[in-house]
């Protein structure tokens, strides 16, 4: 044994002896995996997790497993919340960060990750490997799988063809309007535009993501009046019209452009004069019912939700702002709009099916801004748990999933209790530290005027606007095509215990909820003359 080697194996012994008393060790990078083994330092373990430790845990968790049970009942309500771009790789980082303030660190936990049953879900769609999130929302809200670009349609409708798309043969109706087919409500809150490609998965019916008004038809060439744009399918067509509650951002796809935007003092996009707002109250008004649009967070906050049948509520000109750019003051988080939105659902005693989606966490990737989305993604977790606090888990089925990918990737061989956001180790090759975090592709691409990747250490990782590295540049990421999870608990919840299609997310809940026209448990019920149980 050399004496470089036998020095280095001193160091690594003395660490290790040492680590209760020096534990938590000083974050940032080491020697990585490109280096030789007896190169690298090596890092000190958790004080207290040793095989007592890990066997203990084991057993716990095997006894709770066993002790499982199955709801075999009908789903009276489901809410189905959906983190756009939350992919495997986010809700690890994101679950590192919240317990990096917890204290919990690595070992924390996000609260769907509580949730009885569990799936991979496989997310290609008809023509492309890697999906979009209009393409996936047909799948797992309408349960069909379509092409790239297009919502609300299957496989015979290509982008852009907005002959095809009339033809309502090639419609997919989703989960929301089966919920109204069935005399139960139905609605959505998003932190993207109510126009955007998600929430446009549960009432429109394009063969263009994109024409959420008709002036992008009108630029795109497309005749609006012959194919109705998204807003308009939203606000004046059924399911869309029917829908209880309508919560999110988007006010400039509404309002025409001679009307000014409450917040932004300039007009609206739409060239057909319709302010859709207005519409939206006159009809209310027509029906008799108890309506409120709303704009604000003190309006929401001080609604009566009690006595309200639909509620619209439009809190920003475009997407609503991240959280960490948020004016607490005028916008409302995403936990205070699933509350509003389950108290106004919950009035229909026949149930509802509410879709509550995290959007920005994808954009947030887009920009290739991991503190954004892992922000975006804590919030979800807390939106999530609000709703596990309302309700019953007997009688309402809630999901969480994604509907695709985004390519960020953790990375190096950093320290327990490191900074997810930080600086996680060096390069074998370069010698240069690189964050924990990086990037597939995406505007986070970037090299000095010497041909090298910039030296992460040397700049303010904490902005929240910084950008992660990323391979392969892109004015905007592309997403990345592997698999999703699903965690799912309440009646039926063990429906999902395996991989599946995308598109057999809404088969499954129809089931559990007995609407739709495929196989439901009431009509298994029927026929077995079976009692509601938990096995």
């Amino acid at each position: 044994m050399g004496l470089g080697t036998f020095g280095v194996g001193i160091v690594a012994a003395i660490l290790l002896l040492s680590a209760s008393a020096s534990w938590p060790p000083t974050p940032g990078p080491r020697i990585g995996g490109g280096h030789k083994i007896s190169q690298a330092v090596v890092n000190p373990p958790v004080p207290g997790e040793d095989k007592t430790h890990w066997r203990e845990e084991a057993q716990e968790t095997l006894r709770r497993q066993l002790n499982l049970t199955n709801t075999v009942r009908k789903a009276k309500n489901i809410i189905f919340f959906l983190g756009d771009g939350m992919a495997v790789g986010t809700i690890t980082a994101a679950r590192i960060l919240k317990g990096s303030k917890t204290g919990r660190w690595e070992r924390e936990s996000l609260s769907w990750e509580e949730f009885p049953h569990s799936a991979h879900i496989k997310t290609y769609n008809t023509n492309s490997q890697v999906v979009d999130s209009a393409s996936s929302a047909t799948a797992f809200l309408c349960g069909v799988k379509g092409n790239l670009w297009t919502v609300g349609v299957d496989s015979n409708v290509l982008q852009v063809n907005c002959t095809d798309a009339l033809n309502e043969t090639f419609h997919t109706d989703s989960i929301a309007k089966w919920f109204q087919d069935a005399g139960r409500s139905a609605g959505f809150v998003t932190t993207t535009r109510v126009t955007h490609a998600t929430p446009a998965g549960a009432f429109a019916h394009s063969a263009n993501r994109g024409w959420e008004d008709d002036a992008i038809m009108v630029k795109t060439g497309q005749d609006p009046d012959v194919c109705d744009d998204i807003a308009e399918q939203l606000i004046l067509r059924d399911p869309g019209n029917k829908f209880k509650v309508i919560m999110g951002g988007g006010r400039q796809r509404l309002l025409p452009q001679s009307v000014i935007d409450v917040e932004e003092g300039v007009g609206g996009y739409r060239l057909d004069g319709k302010d859709l707002i207005s519409m939206w109250k006159s009809d209310k008004e027509a029906q008799g019912v108890n309506s409120a649009y709303v704009w604000n967070r003190d309006e929401l906050l001080a609604l009566d939700t009690a006595n309200t049948d639909y509620l619209l509520g439009l809190f920003a000109y475009s997407h609503m702002d991240y959280i960490l750019d948020r004016n607490p003051k005028m916008d409302p988080t995403l936990p205070e709009m699933t509350k509003a939105a389950i108290e106004v659902l919950q009035r229909d005693k026949n149930g509802y099916f509410l879709m509550v989606e995290g959007g920005r966490i994808d954009q947030a990737h887009h920009e290739n801004k991991a503190q954004k989305a892992l922000t975006e993604t804590l919030e979800f977790d807390e939106a999530v748990q609000l709703a596990l606090m309302m309700t019953d888990p007997l009688d309402t089925l809630i999901v969480v999933t994604a509907d695709h990918a985004q390519p960020l990737t953790i990375n190096g061989y950093p320290n327990r209790h490191n900074d997810i956001l930080g600086v996680g180790d060096v390069s074998g090759v370069d010698n240069i530290p690189y964050t924990t975090l990086l990037y597939g592709n995406g505007p986070g691409y970037e090299v000095t005027e010497e041909g090298k990747r910039p030296d992460p250490s040397k700049v303010n990782l904490t902005d929240s606007n910084y950008r992660q590295m990323a391979a392969v540049p892109q004015s905007s990421s592309y997403h990345s095509g592997e698999d999703v999870g699903l965690w799912v608990t309440g009646p039926h919840s063990h429906l999902f215990t395996g991989v599946y299609e995308q598109n057999y997310i809404a088969h499954a809940l129809a089931y559990a909820a007995c609407v739709g026209d495929g196989l439901t448990f009431c009509d298994d019920k029927k026929s077995e003359d079976v009692e509601d149980e938990v096995v």
